[in-house]
């Protein structure tokens, strides 16, 4: 490792990683308290209650991001986990992003740029040409971070009470490593 890249601190790695696992299992119970704390605070001025959380951990489960219809990737910075973000394979050429979350002690690392490099990166791998997501208004920093690589408001793909805008991004085909028509 060069000086400037230690200097730099640690580097954020993802892979792929089973979505009931322990460490997935904890980021995405980090995850859903905080879009739903963020959400019961902006409606009812409160935070969710536990009853809640449990709750809307049942009818908002991530069971459907296991292969072959999708994928949790896992991130960590320094060796810890720091973050996820899900794909699913909504068709023969299109992923929803789903569950995109840094923890708060790991923000401002490149964390977020990071999960959707490698969800991007692993989407074209499968075959996708398009990827698509759903956010809310309130999440002012994940709709700054999707515009900031790319993605550009679309019209709504779905009905969901919690979802406000609509993001989607083309994907440059996957690389085959056979030279153009020059012969480079």
């Amino acid at each position: 490792m060069t000086e400037s890249a230690a200097a730099a601190g640690p580097l954020w790695t993802v892979a792929a990683q089973p979505v009931h696992s322990p460490e997935a299992s904890a980021l995405l119970r980090e995850y859903f308290i905080e879009v739903s704390d963020r959400w019961f605070e902006l409606h009812h001025g409160r935070r969710s209650t536990p009853e809640e959380i449990e709750s809307g951990l049942l009818e908002h489960h991530s069971d459907d991001l296991v292969p072959p219809y999708g994928l949790l990737l896992v991130g960590r910075h320094g060796g810890e986990p720091g973050g996820c973000v899900g794909l699913r394979l909504l068709d023969a050429r299109t992923a929803e992003l789903a569950r995109m979350f840094v923890r708060p002690t790991k923000r401002r690392l490149g964390g977020g740029g990071a999960l959707l490099a490698a969800a991007e990166r692993t989407a074209r791998e499968l075959g996708m040409r398009r990827v698509i997501l759903d956010t809310r208004l309130d999440l002012v920093e994940a709709r700054a971070m999707y515009a900031r690589h790319g993605y550009a408001e679309i019209e709504p793909y779905k009905q969901d009470p919690y979802t406000e805008c609509f993001f989607g991004k083309e994907l440059e085909p996957k690389a085959s490593g056979v030279p153009g028509p020059s012969g480079r």
